[in-house]
């Protein structure tokens, strides 16, 4: 298997490039986001990989990161979820993203990718539930995750962004029931 290409980068074909390691050529498909943290052609780049051997085809995937490939590996493991959407995820949002998206059980942030409907997001946190995501750092450790979500929700339904509403709920004491939770959160956002 092919895990780690480092070579000259000498086409940018979004969503594929093409890489020169001591002259052989290969094509590799990256999501939008390691497309645009590109160097430029002629110069060289280093990408983690994913090779996928399939009757018809050698295709080979490439990663910015360590951690959008293990992200990759989990989301083609799910059920009717092939590498173009795992890829179209990886596109749409961040790892961090993501995981924020599955700890909170959030499926409207995964219906803004498209190709992503209602039925296939609510699968994908199902499935993922505690492989990606399981620790927000200090955000989960100060609301229960149940009401930490519905404030969210709530902030988000009013109008908020989805980083406003975060910042916000970050600022609610451990403990807080959802209606106090709202409470304390719209203060934070109003005294910003």
């Amino acid at each position: 298997m092919i895990g780690r290409l480092s070579g000259i980068l000498l086409e940018k074909n979004p969503p594929q490039l093409l890489v020169d390691c001591q002259g052989v050529g290969y094509e590799v498909d990256v999501p939008m986001s390691t497309f645009y943290n590109l160097p430029n052609v002629g110069e060289k780049v280093v990408l983690f990989t994913h090779q996928a051997i399939r009757e018809d085809a050698h295709l080979l995937f490439g990663f910015g990161n360590a951690a959008e490939r293990v992200v990759f590996r989990q989301l083609i493991k799910i059920t009717g979820v092939g590498a173009r959407m795992a890829l179209a995820i990886l596109s749409g949002m961040t790892v961090a993203d993501l995981a924020q998206a599955i700890t909170l059980q959030d499926s409207g942030r995964l219906v803004r990718v498209p190709g992503i409907g209602k039925k296939t997001a609510e699968r994908l946190l199902l499935e993922l539930k505690g492989k990606i995501g399981a620790d927000l750092g200090p955000l989960s450790a100060h609301a229960a995750p149940d009401a930490q979500s519905d404030i969210l929700n709530a902030l988000m339904a009013l109008g908020y962004s989805d980083k406003e509403a975060l910042a916000a709920v970050k600022n609610v004491p451990a403990g807080t029931g959802v209606s106090d939770g709202i409470k304390l959160a719209l203060k934070a956002l109003s005294k910003g």
